[in-house]
């Protein structure tokens, strides 16, 4: 919850769980409304705590390479929270979609 806003001052004071932070208004980027986040919207960001519910009702997104995204994202704390059926398809699952990025021809022709 969004306490107050210091225009002059250039900060915003935000609420989380009855504790005040101050962030400068340039720094609202690293703010975001999240209770739940996907894999996919998660990349390239890592948050305190994740937790990666895994289940044999979304079989078509069991990889191995989104669960490893999932435990990846978590700094101090990752919970698995998984049918024991689902996490073994997902291991299993290591072949996602060949990409053709041509990588290995640009990458040759720099050289």
């Amino acid at each position: 919850m969004v306490d107050r806003i210091d225009e002059g001052e250039g900060e915003i004071f935000i609420s989380f769980d009855h504790r005040t932070i101050s962030y400068e208004l340039g720094e609202l980027d690293e703010v975001s409304l999240a209770y739940a986040v996907s894999i996919h919207k998660s990349q390239g960001s890592e948050y305190p705590i994740v937790l990666v519910p895994i289940a044999t009702q979304h079989f078509t997104l069991l990889a191995r390479n989104l669960v490893y995204t999932g435990v990846t994202r978590g700094k101090k704390l990752v919970i698995l929270l998984a049918q024991k059926k689902a996490l073994g398809m997902a291991v299993h699952k290591a072949d996602s979609k060949r990409r053709l990025t041509k990588l290995k021809q640009r990458l040759v022709s720099l050289i």
